[in-house]
């Protein structure tokens, strides 16, 4: 750009001649000033473009987790950032979303480092694939990766036949990463074979790593010229010491959804979803309790549909909370109850079908949410059923059975004196002025009446404090 300023000085200075006066020569000033500051703004964003995005991924391997790396190497292409450095730590996860993670940082133009930090973090099952897979696999002292054997989901055990074709795949999966990478591939398949783990310094001597680093500083200084191969072949020199690191946080989506994927909040919110419809049901037009618990269970479905769940341990849920139902209902002096906490509890640790343990529901979690609902579940339903069978004390039905005294001989009709109203009845057989009555039926605004052989004091007491 200066070399374009200083031609254009020289030109403006060949065409003022003298005599030639001043305002050619400002023209042309200001012309080469124009032109050089539009140059300027042209290079400014590939100028200041030239840094190092870094994002952090701290948890298992997830749908989320892809989805997050996946916008960071999309913000990194359209940066043209130098590299894109990603901290890993996790203790592995979802096969689908480890080998969508693997072909986009495959197919990334720009270089990607992964490093696994701080010391006592580690990068296994999952986690070893995604740092094989970088164009750099940086550790730092105090980490361990490895640990890559396939397990079935839900921890069963598998045939011989099928569990021979998972390790395969996995294994000849490893080899494609490796073998471009140009790292020791017969070690890294014996991760997926054997699961053996590696530290860090074992790691670096049997070529699985390529830089062992205590900072982020040191890592670039390493790495400095650094000519690196890519995975369609090409060479590409690194220039990464004293870059500008810009970090990439999740957006608000994925922090949210990022926090329900973990089973145990995923658990909790479709426990207290599942409750508060509960509580709507047994109070229609409360309102309140529909919403929220349309709105947690929304929320936990969103979540769990990410997951791999198991559908017969929402069934068992469900059947939880039937159990709480009949035993309200039918009294069965607890045994309902401890029936729908088992089921309950049995469900939350089958929901999610994977070998992770970072991904399952704990028991303690299980045991704490199913107690607690259960004993609330049944004490609500009691309490409803106990409202709906008790005897109607208010309006015309509450008369029926009621005793009152008559005011005038009834034969068989004439007044008696009722809840302290003067209402006109009929009397299945005479009855005198003074006698007690027991209201049998009503018939519009006629009451159908028996004469009590015995008076009933509680009544009598009642009656004569009215009079």
């Amino acid at each position: 750009m200066s070399v374009l300023l200083k031609s254009a000085t020289k030109s403006s200075s060949r065409q003022s001649a003298p005599g030639a006066g001043k305002r050619p020569r400002s023209g042309w000033k200001r012309l080469s000033l124009g032109t050089g500051l539009f140059l300027l703004l042209l290079l400014c964003p590939h100028l200041a473009s030239a840094d190092v995005l870094k994002i952090v991924v701290d948890d298992t391997i997830h749908p989320i987790t892809e989805e997050f790396i996946g916008r960071a190497l999309d913000q990194a292409r359209a940066r043209r950032s130098e590299a894109l450095l990603i901290e890993l730590r996790t203790p592995g996860g979802l096969e689908t979303s480890t080998r969508e993670i693997v072909e986009k940082i495959i197919a990334s133009p720009v270089p990607v480092i992964v490093y696994v930090t701080p010391a006592g973090s580690r990068a296994a099952s999952a986690g070893f694939f995604i740092l094989e897979s970088a164009d750099v696999a940086a550790m730092a002292p105090g980490t361990n990766t490895g640990a890559a054997h396939p397990v079935m989901l839900g921890g069963g055990k598998m045939d011989d036949v099928m569990k021979e074709k998972i390790t395969n795949d996995s294994a000849a999966f490893m080899r494609s990463i490796v073998s471009k990478r140009g790292r020791n591939v017969q070690v890294a398949e014996s991760a997926v074979r054997e699961s053996k783990s590696f530290t860090d310094q074992e790691a670096l001597a049997q070529h699985l790593i390529d830089v062992v680093a205590p900072s982020e500083q040191e890592l670039f200084q390493q790495l400095e010229t650094k000519t690196i191969t890519r995975f369609n072949g090409e060479k590409i020199t690194l220039h990464l010491a004293g870059k500008p690191v810009n970090q990439l946080d999740m957006t608000l989506k994925q922090r949210i959804l990022a926090f329900l994927m973990d089973p145990n909040v995923s658990f909790i919110v479709l426990a207290i979803g599942l409750l508060a419809l509960y509580v709507e049901f047994n109070h229609p037009g409360a309102i309140v309790p529909g919403v929220v618990g349309f709105f947690f269970v929304v929320l936990a479905v969103f979540a769990l549909n990410v997951l791999p769940v198991r559908y017969t341990a929402l069934a068992l849920i469900l059947m939880a909370f039937v159990f709480f139902a009949l035993e309200a209902k039918f009294a069965t002096h607890g045994v309902l109850t401890i029936a729908g906490i088992t089921a309950l509890t049995i469900g939350a640790l089958l929901l999610v079908d994977t070998p992770i343990p970072q991904m399952r529901v704990h028991l303690w979690t299980a045991l704490a949410v199913s107690v607690p609902l259960g004993l609330i579940t049944t004490f609500l339903m009691g309490i409803a059923l106990k409202a709906r069978r008790a005897k109607v004390t208010t309006g015309v039905e509450g008369l029926i059975g009621e005793i009152g005294v008559a005011r005038t001989p009834l034969t068989p009709e004439g007044k008696v004196f009722v809840h302290g109203e003067l209402w006109s009845a009929t009397a299945s057989g005479p009855v005198e002025i003074g006698e007690q009555v027991r209201v049998r039926a009503i018939d519009g605004l006629h009451l159908r009446v028996d004469r009590l052989a015995t008076p009933h004091p509680q009544a009598t007491a009642r009656i004569s404090d009215l009079t």
